[in-house]
């Protein structure tokens, strides 16, 4: 199995965000392929193999971590780029202890490569157009115009502050390939643990 702990961000930060994106969407045009609002979440650790029978222990083991950190009051802030590809929207408020939390071991057996805790909402589409490829001997490289986009959208993005809400449980979810909306990955959660 697929699964991944999440922080699901409040309905009202969740639909402030949406409503933010909406000129940033505009200028992008197809260019870049937007998250579902409904799946959107912090993604704290990430296991792309847990056997199904160790699900129970794993979600017991999660819990166990879990009461061991307070709830945490939270806010959807800025954004950014990784690897020219997906654009992110970052975490403000209790970060250091949302930091702490992320470098517990969360999944016997996670992938522990981490980046800083974020919220993906957009990712080059194949409709992106691309810079030409050729060029005279001398010249320049044009820009690339999707790399523009992606700076034009953090710019604008920058300074996006959206309503605190205190995180107050971790879900553990399941992600299956190819299932979801245009052949994206489709999240189930499958278990819930408070914090604190």
């Amino acid at each position: 199995m697929r699964v991944f702990v999440a922080l699901r961000p409040s309905p009202t930060a969740l639909e402030h965000l949406d409503s933010a994106l909406e000129g940033v969407r505009g200028r992008a045009g197809r260019a870049l392929h937007w998250g579902d609002p409904a799946q959107w979440h912090l993604t704290l650790a990430f296991r792309a193999d847990l056997p199904g029978g160790a699900l129970q222990d794993t979600v017991d083991q999660l819990a166990a971590v879990a009461a061991e950190h307070r709830p945490l009051p939270l806010q959807l802030s800025g954004a950014g780029v990784f690897s020219g590809r997906t654009l992110w929207i970052g975490v403000g408020g209790a970060t250091e202890a949302l930091s702490a939390l992320m470098g517990e071991t969360l999944l016997e057996g996670e992938d522990r490569e981490r980046r800083r805790a974020h919220l993906s909402v957009a990712r080059v589409s194949a409709r992106a157009p691309r810079a030409p490829r050729r060029r005279r001997r001398g010249e320049a490289r044009p820009p690339d115009p999707t790399q523009l986009l992606l700076a034009d959208a953090v710019h604008a993005l920058s300074v996006y502050r959206g309503p605190l809400w205190e995180a107050s449980e971790l879900e553990v979810v399941e992600s299956v390939l190819g299932q979801g909306r245009s052949g994206g990955p489709l999240h189930e959660v499958l278990a819930v643990v408070p914090l604190g």
